[in-house]
């Protein structure tokens, strides 16, 4: 289970996620993903995943996409070492 929180404010819009970043998961981030580049510059979003508690192997791509487009990650030191661990 994932929860996805949007926050959006005039200057930046921050996506807090919680949970286990797998399986379904991932499309459903995704989609958000698109949903709010349609609107919003990539490089405003933060990516809060100080919540998550496991990210499977599609998920880890996934973060690494957003990150690539500008999305700004925020995670604990375990987290970010997890993630780079691809």
């Amino acid at each position: 289970m994932l929860r996805i929180t949007v926050s959006t404010l005039p200057e930046k819009t921050t996506v807090v996620l919680e949970g286990r970043l797998g399986g379904p998961w991932v499309d459903e981030l995704s989609a958000c993903w698109h949903r709010l580049t349609e609107t919003r510059d990539a490089g405003s979003i933060r990516i809060d995943l100080h919540g998550v508690t496991y990210v499977d192997p599609a998920g880890k791509v996934l973060i690494r996409e957003l990150c690539g487009a500008g999305a700004t990650l925020v995670a604990t030191e375990v987290m970010a070492r997890t993630i780079e661990d691809v």
